[in-house]
């Protein structure tokens, strides 16, 4: 166990990217898990994936704007898209979520089936490039998170009725999947809500945010005493806190009205 690994300048700018990515997506993942859509960011994850493998293709400067800008309009074509389906269909939109979501990766994979380097994208797309986060990303997604949170506290998500919200989803899953990965914007997404299920309005999302902070910091700390990668690590623990924190939730909700009557 290396101990000397514990460097606050590669931890401390990937615990800050990783904080961020929760800002949005607890709140999102609360609405998802509600709507019944699970797989939506893996959806729009890999769709946006699918733009930049494309910017990729055509030879634009990796991390540039033009990249930037591929991913958020391949990832708005597919908030478009699923906009539509859940209003032609939407007794199975989870169904056609997973669709699109098997056809993306396929796509993905067959771009880069000549490209040397593929397997290193691919694995760069699910995995992410966390603990590589320079200050430069670290501020657009800071500033997409404060533009996406204040269209959510103001209701002008509410009031672009289904489009609305895809499109927030979709610029979201955009700014974090090329730093996170697919999986971990997944996991960010999914666990905290299933942790927190049951639980309403702030009290909701102030502990999904506990828990996702405390898998983050933990899964950090953890792949780098160890020597591990980073990503596939940090999924672990922060599923093992929500475990943790959903078995203490429910023993303390268990425990709480006996005692309750205990004393009436």
């Amino acid at each position: 166990m290396n101990w000397s690994a514990l460097d606050t300048g590669i931890l401390g700018p990937a615990l800050v990217a990783g904080l961020l990515v929760l800002m949005t997506h607890v709140a999102l993942g609360a609405r998802v898990l509600d709507k019944g859509i699970v797989f939506i960011d893996l959806a729009i994850a890999q769709i946006a994936g699918l733009g930049v493998i494309g910017a990729d293709a055509l030879g634009l400067p990796e991390g540039g704007i033009a990249v930037q800008a591929a991913a958020v309009t391949a990832a708005l074509a597919g908030a478009l898209l699923l906009t539509w389906t859940e209003k032609m269909w939407p007794e199975i939109q989870e169904a056609l979520i997973g669709v699109m979501f098997v056809l993306a990766s396929c796509a993905g994979i067959l771009m880069l089936s000549n490209n040397p380097h593929g397997g290193e994208h691919l694995k760069d797309l699910l995995v992410g490039q966390i603990l590589w986060v320079g200050k430069t990303q670290i501020l657009w997604l800071a500033l997409v998170t404060v533009v996406l949170g204040l269209a959510m506290l103001t209701g002008l998500v509410e009031r672009l009725g289904r489009f609305g919200f895809y499109a927030t989803f979709a610029i979201a899953v955009t700014a974090s999947v090329q730093l996170v990965g697919v999986y971990l914007v997944f996991t960010s997404l999914i666990v905290p809500a299933l942790a927190t299920r049951g639980m309403t309005g702030r009290a909701r999302f102030i502990a999904g945010y506990g828990v996702g902070a405390v898998g983050y910091a933990l899964g950090l700390a953890v792949s780098a005493l160890l020597d591990l990668p980073s990503g596939a690590v940090i999924v672990w623990v922060l599923a093992a806190t929500a475990v943790v924190f959903a078995f203490a939730k429910g023993r303390f909700v268990a425990v709480a009205p006996s005692r309750a009557q205990a004393h009436g």
